[in-house]
């Protein structure tokens, strides 16, 4: 990004994460696409659920993993740190956890994760134990410091996870995916970045013990929109910084009831379909694994708010409750919501 997290004049600008608008064209480096079809979100045969994301989406990953380790089997956090970072303060989200100015905190943030477990507040921490973690950082990442990253992969082993920590990549911060329009070193919109290397059937594999190679033709299955009023907690996604409608994609293997594996995808700020269209859902190199791999992808939609000018996801508390990181969250269990209802 061109100004450092430091400079920001507010978080979300701080956060700031965009991508492509994509084209339904089919080029060189063009992924095949599905224009979306209005409908709702069903109930498939799902055996396992799963959580990635990237920069404001990689923190609430995080915080889905670890408020339901119970159900959710796994994580692939790009770009991001430990759970509950920020701590529910401006300040140290943007100096912490973004920047190292000041340390993450990483025994106090462990000490609360065991403490919430205990009172029910999350699933108890014995479920990390063992869970596969896929972790991402580019070395020309300066938007989220190097050290911040280590430190949530050592907040993930501290609690026994497996984690596969891919730091060896030139990239600067984005999301990384054989389908970037920006070149790998760079940190610039549209922050979909060109590795020459595929962190989607890295980290597909990490989680799912095994993957087969993608789709790269026409897609066979169904990009679904449906509307997240139905499962926001306050019945309006939009009182909760989201959109009102949000995306899956869905195999015709999963529609047609064979057992499948879903994965939440959540997207960075100003990345969501207000912004960018079908950007992230089309070039996220998702849809194609999911094609060949038995895989539902969510994408759930955030969207710009007057506490939230950028359209992040909230890991430091901007909506003004405390239980953000927990169960009960608002943007927590509304995504949950959609996962009880996908996965019956």
């Amino acid at each position: 990004m061109n100004t450092p997290w430091k400079a920001a004049t507010t978080l979300a600008a701080a956060l700031l994460l965009v991508l492509s608008t994509g084209t339904a064209v089919h080029a060189a480096g063009t992924p095949y696409t599905r224009t979306p079809v209005s409908g709702s979100l069903g109930t498939y045969n799902v055996s396992a659920v799963y959580v990635a994301g990237v920069s404001s989406g990689g923190y609430l990953a995080t915080q889905l993993q670890v408020a339901y380790s119970a159900r959710i089997r796994g994580a692939a956090v790009f770009a991001a740190g430990p759970y509950y970072c920020a701590q529910n303060n401006v300040s140290q989200a943007l100096y912490g956890c973004g920047d190292n100015i000041y340390p993450t905190y990483v025994s106090t943030l462990e000490n609360y994760t065991r403490s919430w477990a205990s009172y029910g507040w999350i699933d108890g921490t014995g479920n990390l134990a063992g869970q596969p973690v896929y972790v991402y950082h580019g070395n020309n990442d300066n938007t989220v410091k190097r050290s911040v990253t280590d430190d949530l992969v050592r907040y993930y082993q501290d609690f026994g996870a497996s984690v596969r920590y891919d730091s060896g990549s030139a990239a600067g911060h984005a999301w990384v995916t054989p389908y970037g329009t920006v070149s790998c070193t760079a940190t610039a919109s549209p922050y979909l970045n060109d590795c020459g290397t595929d962190p989607q059937g890295a980290f597909l594999g990490k989680l799912l013990g095994s993957v087969a190679a993608p789709n790269t033709g026409p897609l066979g299955g169904t990009l679904v929109r449906f509307g997240q009023d139905a499962f926001a907690v306050n019945g309006w996604a939009n009182g909760l910084s989201m959109d009102a409608n949000g995306f899956a994609y869905v195999p015709s293997a999963c529609a047609g009831g064979q057992t499948c594996r879903l994965l939440v995808a959540l997207h960075g700020c100003l990345q969501g379909y207000s912004r960018v269209g079908t950007a992230f859902v089309d070039r996220a190199n998702l849809n194609q694994y999911a094609d060949t791999n038995r895989l539902i992808v969510l994408y759930p939609q955030a969207i710009p708010s007057g506490v939230n000018p950028n359209g992040c996801w909230d890991w430091w508390g901007y909506l003004g409750g405390t239980n953000y990181p927990i169960k009960g969250g608002a943007q927590v269990e509304t995504i949950m919501n959609m996962v009880r209802r996908l996965d019956g």
